[in-house]
Formats: structure tokens, sequence, C-alpha cells
């Protein structure tokens, strides 16, 4: 993939940005508000599925934690027609992959197969979003499920743990502080009424959206999402998530001592989403810092100096809410984390106090273009393009991206590193190994 996409980052952009052919997507929404959206893609035979639930560990409370994400693992559980477990194994049986996901804003469940057996997908997928059955006959057993990911995931990592309570001190009040698989003990709490009440509230037709890109007509798909789909009947208005994240006036620090081999540095700044005009130039920006071996921190902190094996900026403007610029680096042995975190700061000290070379700026954008043309080689990809953007905001912004990357310039760049890379924003995480593991 790095090969590829400094190849293409050689490519002179003005070629680069008029071969993109964006995609042509039409949009429907139901009597019963479920929004539709379909991508006709007719490169290869299959067909990409995807049920996005505007719910995730933003919509839950303090010690419900992790119930978005228990409730995903319960859908597999079946329903009057179809028995636990089966899900996966029809749509296995009939030659298509599936899976889901939770995120801190959205639940998704998704499934590729062929243009004749997607109609299966389309069937299951509206009856367990109104006929899921919930039992707690396997609620326990799923739980434990739940708690061992969670050990093996977050507790049994130290770069996850560490990532962990470092939200956790970033986010005082606002939601993304809590875990998106949940903190252990209200795993252990969560209840069969808990489940009940929470997909009753978010599981609706006029709380999701329907994805689907691939080798399909149209008109003949769509007649078979509305006759599954269309007779759920619309559920009440989930309750809005309305809490915001004051202002942060100091830095913050937090230190976590865990069993590992290297310290671990992590460094996280507030910033916008895509929905702020400023989060092209951060995408540059990150881009420039972090994008392969020839970037600012992986030349400064891995080849020359040493102290790092690995060193990265990383922003996602695709939320609901305000998300985070992270820096993070992994020490190398013998080195100390204090120089590690000196150097990232004065990589960062450099970007908002000189602009960046026209050089690098063009290599950045085209960069970034390319991940973007990369992302869109599969039906899947496409799917899950058009559905982080419509879940933060609106799918259309896909289609004004690359003119927005193309747009950025210097002194853009300048000004957002000011504006957001400021040390009164930032969160600082460092791990401390230790020889045996914490009680």
């Amino acid at each position: 993939m790095f090969v590829a996409l400094f190849l293409l980052a050689m490519v002179p952009s003005i070629a680069l940005a008029a071969d993109v052919q964006l995609p042509q997507v039409q949009e429907v929404v139901l009597e019963n508000g479920l929004k539709v959206l379909l991508l006709e893609n007719h490169k290869s035979p299959v067909v990409t599925f995807q049920v996005w639930y505007r719910v995730g560990s933003r919509n839950e409370l303090d010690g419900k934690s992790g119930l978005a994400h228990f409730l995903e693992h319960m859908m597999f559980k079946g329903t009057r027609k179809v028995g636990p477990e089966e899900y996966s194994r029809i749509i296995a049986r009939n030659g298509g992959r599936s899976n889901a996901f939770t995120t801190t804003d959205v639940t998704v469940y998704f499934a590729t197969m062929s243009r004749e057996k997607i109609g299966i997908e389309i069937e299951m997928e509206a009856d367990r979003m109104a006929n899921a059955l919930l039992e707690g006959s396997t609620l326990e057993a799923e739980k434990k499920v739940v708690m061992e990911e969670r050990r093996l995931r977050t507790e049994d990592n130290p770069g996850s743990a560490l990532a962990e309570v470092t939200s956790a001190a970033a986010y005082l009040t606002h939601p993304y502080r809590r875990p998106v698989i949940g903190w252990m003990g209200d795993i252990e709490g969560l209840t069969r009424q808990d489940l009940r009440q929470f997909y009753r509230t978010y599981y609706s037709p006029n709380n999701a959206f329907v994805v689907v890109v691939g080798d399909f007509s149209t008109p003949e798909i769509l007649g078979k999402i509305r006759a599954a789909f269309g007779k759920i009947p619309r559920g009440p208005e989930p309750p809005k998530v309305t809490i915001e994240e004051r202002p942060q006036n100091g830095e913050r620090r937090v230190s976590l001592k865990k069993e590992a081999e290297l310290p671990f540095l992590l460094v996280y700044y507030h910033a916008p989403t895509i929905k702020n005009s400023d989060s092209y130039a951060l995408d540059v920006l990150t881009t420039i810092l972090s994008a392969g071996r020839s970037s600012r921190l992986h030349q400064d902190l891995v080849y020359r100096k040493r102290l790092a094996t690995s060193a990265s900026a990383d922003y996602e403007g695709l939320s609901i809410d305000p998300t985070i610029i992270s820096f993070s680096a992994q020490v190398m042995p013998e080195k100390d984390i204090a120089d590690v975190k000196r150097a990232i700061y004065a990589q960062i000290d450099r970007v908002r106090s000189e602009p960046v070379t026209d050089r690098e700026l063009e290599k950045a954008r085209n960069q970034t273009e390319a991940a973007f043309v990369f992302g869109q080689d599969s039906v899947f990809g496409q799917a899950m393009r058009l559905g982080r953007f419509e879940a933060a905001g609106d799918w259309k912004v896909v289609n004004n991206y690359l003119a927005a990357i193309r747009k950025v310039t210097a002194a853009d760049i300048l000004r957002v590193a000011k504006k957001y890379l400021d040390p009164d924003r930032r969160t600082v995480g460092a791990l401390i190994p230790t020889k045996e593991k914490a009680l």
C-alpha cells in the first residue's frame, strides 16, 4: 500500500483529480423514515448491503457503558424466523461475508453477496430490525464473551489501555470519554431490560439508513428494500445528545503503569469535525506530519534521532461531535519518554510558527487524494465511505471533499495549527512499563 500511495502521490495532482469519478448516488426515503442510499457499480458481480443505526456509545448513560456494543452482539442471537447464530451461517452458505461493528456514533451491520442472493440479507436485516428476541438465556454467555473481548483488546493491550484513560481525561463531560466496549463493571451489570429498552429506543427505521453499493438494478433492489423494511413502523424519535464538552483551558496529564516492554506516548488535542471547513486543512496537516517514511515525525523521531520505533499523527473528522487530533509514539529501548515528548512538541511548534513548503503541501494534497481514491477500490469501501459521511452529517459532502483538499494552502495549515495545536488544549498520556501485572 505504501508503494502504491507513493507512486500515486507523484502523479500530477490536476490529472489525479480529473480522473476521479464522483459516485452517482440515488437517495430515497421510505414513508417510515428509513433513508436508502443506492450506488450501482457493475465492475464486479457482488453487492454490499449495510444497515447503519444512528446509535453508538455516545447515546449511552453513565453506568450503562458498553450497551450499544453489547446489543450488537445480541442482535446475532436470533428472531422468531432465524435461530441463534444462524444469521452468519446463512450468509456464509450463500457465498457471502458478513459482520458488524459499533463506534462512538453508529452501529453497523453488513454483508457482501452476489446480486442473486442479496435478497436474503435484505430480508434478514429487516427481520432483526423489528423482531430481535434478545433472550435472557443467551445473555450471560454473551456477556462473558464481551468481557473477554475487553480483556484481550484493552486490558491486556497496553496501547489500548492508555488510549482509554487518555480519552477519559480529554473529555470530562461528553460521552466520548467512555470506551465503546464499556467499562468492565458496567458490562457486568447490563440486563435484558437494558437491552430491550435500548433496542426499542434506537433500532427503528427513522433512526437508521441503508447503504447499497454494487452490481444491481436500482428499481429492482429498491423494490426488495421497500417490501422488507417498508412494513416496519416508524418509532418514537430517540433522545438527542445535547452534552457539549467545555473548552479546555490547560494541559492535562495522565500516566498508566502497566506490564509492557516499552513506554508509549499519546498526545490529544481537541479538534472540529468535517462540518467545519478547517477539517480539510487538518487532514493535509496530519498527512505532512505523519504519512509515510518521508513525513516529518518519522524522519525526525525514527530516522534521525532514533527516539521511537514509530511516530504518527492522526485526525478523523467524520464524527458527530468534536473530535481529537492524536499524536502517538512507541519509545525505543533505552530512550527516555521525556525526550520523545520534547521531539513531538518541537515538530508541533514548527508547524505552528512557519508555513510548510510548497513541495510538502503539494505532496500531502496528492497523498490525501490518493488515499481517498484507493478507498473506493471496492464496493465495500464505497459503501463505507458513503455511510461514514452520512453518519457524520451528510453523504453529499463526499462529492466536495477532493475539491476542498485542493484548495488548502500553506496559510490555512499554519492557521489551523496555531488554533488547534494549542498547549492548553492538549491531554498527554504516558505508559510507564512495569515488570508485573498490576492488581
